[in-house]
């Protein structure tokens, strides 16, 4: 890389997956001055379960903070298809060829294992972190970029970069920005559902011997039924029992925080699941009052672009997804990867030949994300069917999983062309063959 690319000032801001990852990234390329501003006055999650797909592990490998995160992680053996009002198995997927086929298992595990490894090797590879940092919506692109930054003691100041990235989520401000200044209107769209997250402990589920085998099983298991689903898998060394549901957004508080989160009501959640199977009902009666949060779960509509200028979005900040395949994350690690691919390969530090290789890492990416966003959809689609044809059909096709030699796979987080598409595929070496003819 020349010494003038490794020198140019880039500014990322939001510090969650998407943002870590592509300051790591970046610093791993020799990067020297990359700074990431965060709104949180520390690294913080709400919920906790986080699926790691093998094309978001072959990342992480290259990055070199993947053994630490697959350590505290549960590699799945299995993945289960329940009824939920009988608990009945519809289907159940042999995931042991993912890590023949793939290089990596599929391992469930804790988000903030993810982003803390993130973050210590970020700091590691000198890159600068500001937190308790507001960004508000008067961004400048025009030249190098200018953003406002307001500390938490009320400070305000300007900062210019030659490089900013926006990963800063659904709630994006700076995709705000460059939609004012693009004069282009794509909002953010509910999806009409909701999610409970649930982390229950060892010792919390340790006196009913059925749902301590679901903590020492081997199995990422989903229960289904009409409009509804949960998914529950085992994380932390076998030590929480991570529960994610799905139903339609009826109980939600009528304001929500920043982060689309609220208070859950465990009645209201008993009383959705009321008709699911005793096994699960025992589940998550477990869970503590105070600790049940509720999200929302939004999509917002396609972008024309994720770039102008020097300036590009990132993760869910352009592609938010609903979370039914498993690839929200990964594609988040994809993004931060390919872009710094594209950014070390700059012949010099030009503005024209910066916003050059932030167009290459949107054509690169653009159209992939977009599919496993609506793939994630069609799925939640096929999962929430009623009573019908539609329903019977979707039923006989998990049953035919059990041959051994399925057709269609409803849940497209078992479909082994959805595997080959996203598990398959090498985001970075695409990016590097790519990088030659484009800089």
């Amino acid at each position: 890389m020349h010494a003038v690319v490794q020198d140019l000032e880039i500014c990322i801001i939001g510090a969650g997956i998407g943002g870590t990852t592509t300051a790591l990234a970046l610093a791993k390329q020799g990067f020297r001055n990359v700074t990431v501003y965060e709104r949180a006055p520390a690294l913080g999650f709400v919920g906790a379960g986080i699926q790691m797909a093998p094309n978001m592990a072959r990342i992480l490998t290259k990055l070199g903070v993947w053994e630490p995160i697959a350590d505290d992680g549960v590699a799945m053996e299995f993945y289960s298809i329940r009824e939920g009002a009988t608990g009945k198995n519809m289907g159940l997927v042999d995931c042991s060829n993912i890590e023949k086929d793939y290089g990596y298992r599929q391992t469930g595990g804790h988000r903030a294992t993810l982003v803390n490894n993130l973050y210590d090797g970020c700091v590691k590879s000198g890159v600068k972190f500001c937190f308790g940092s507001s960004i508000d919506t008067t961004l400048d692109f025009t030249g190098r970029p200018t953003f406002t930054v307001t500390t938490e003691d009320g400070q305000s100041r300007q900062v210019q970069c030659d490089i900013l990235l926006g990963a800063d989520g659904i709630k994006s401000q700076t995709r705000v920005a460059l939609l004012k200044h693009l004069n282009v209107t794509a909002g953010v769209r509910e999806t009409g559902q909701a999610a409970y997250r649930i982390m229950l402990t060892r010792d919390q589920m340790k006196h009913d011997p059925e749902l301590l085998a679901l903590l020492d099983g081997n199995e990422t298991i989903r229960w289904i039924g009409e409009k509804r689903h949960i998914v529950a898998y085992p994380i932390s060394q076998r030590s929480i029992y991570n529960i994610s549901t799905t139903q339609p957004d009826v109980n939600f508080a009528a304001e929500a925080s920043a982060t689309y989160t609220t208070k859950g009501s465990k009645k209201a959640m008993l009383s959705v699941y009321g008709d699911f199977c005793p096994l699960v009902l025992r589940m998550l009666d477990l869970a503590p009052d105070e600790e049940i949060v509720e999200w929302k779960l939004h999509v917002h509509d396609p972008l024309p672009t994720w770039v102008y200028g020097s300036f590009a979005l990132i993760g869910d900040a352009c592609h938010p997804t609903l979370p039914h395949l498993g690839q929200g994350a990964a594609q988040a690690v994809e993004d931060g990867a390919v872009l710094s691919i594209f950014l070390a390969a700059l012949p010099d530090a030009s503005p024209i030949n910066i916003n050059k290789a932030l167009v290459a890492y949107e054509r690169a990416r653009k159209t992939r994300a977009e599919t496993l966003v609506n793939l994630a959809a069609e799925s939640s689609r096929e999962l929430h069917l009623g009573v019908g044809k539609a329903r019977e059909e979707r039923d006989r096709q998990f049953a035919a999983m059990k041959t051994g030699v399925p057709g269609k796979v409803p849940d497209k987080v078992m479909d082994v062309d959805v595997h080959r598409m996203t598990y398959g595929f090498d985001c970075m070496q695409d990016a590097r063959v790519k990088a030659v003819s484009v800089l």
